[in-house]
């Protein structure tokens, strides 16, 4: 257990999908890569969910992640949007599954309070302790940071979810 884990954090969504790339070693956290995954707006539902596939499967096999997480969806007053962010979203967990990672799931408050210390932070909040926690990282987008987030919320749970066999 002397080795780090490298952990990838998925922010999806059909505009943006932001992706950050930490690695774990005890409780040092050391930044990879992040960015984010702009598919053409003018593109149908389906050749932008296939541009999102295309482009986790492209990080995944370039950085070799070992685990993942994804943010859980947020309750859509629009019912369109929420199945079209559903469908990003089931792209985001699908292409770490195939890739033989389990895949970790957080809420977004959970998120929140374990990266800020409040449930209800914002962007500008999240951005400022995640360039805190992880100095070196070189977000340019609120997608890219919020996937560092997530990725340094995996990164606190994972041990928990081992002991608790929800996650080997």
């Amino acid at each position: 257990m002397n080795d780090p884990v490298r952990i990838i954090g998925i922010d999806p969504g059909l505009r943006k999908t932001g992706w950050g790339i930490i690695d774990i070693k005890g409780s040092s956290l050391t930044f990879v890569a992040c960015g984010s995954i702009d598919p053409d707006s003018k593109l149908d539902l389906a050749d932008r969910l296939a541009c999102l596939h295309r482009g986790l499967g492209d990080i995944i096999h370039s950085y070799i992640p070992q685990e993942a997480a994804v943010e859980e969806t947020f309750i859509n007053k629009d019912p369109r949007s929420a199945l079209k962010l559903g469908s990003a979203r089931g792209i985001a967990l699908v292409v770490p599954a195939l890739a033989g990672l389990k895949v970790g799931e957080y809420a977004a408050n959970q998120i929140k309070k374990t990266v800020v210390g409040a449930g209800h932070a914002d962007k500008s909040q999240i951005r400022m302790m995640v360039k805190t926690l992880l100095p070196k990282s070189d977000f340019k987008s609120d997608d890219a940071a919020d996937a560092l987030a997530i990725a340094i919320t995996h990164a606190q749970y994972r041990t928990i979810r081992t002991l608790e066999g929800r996650y080997s």
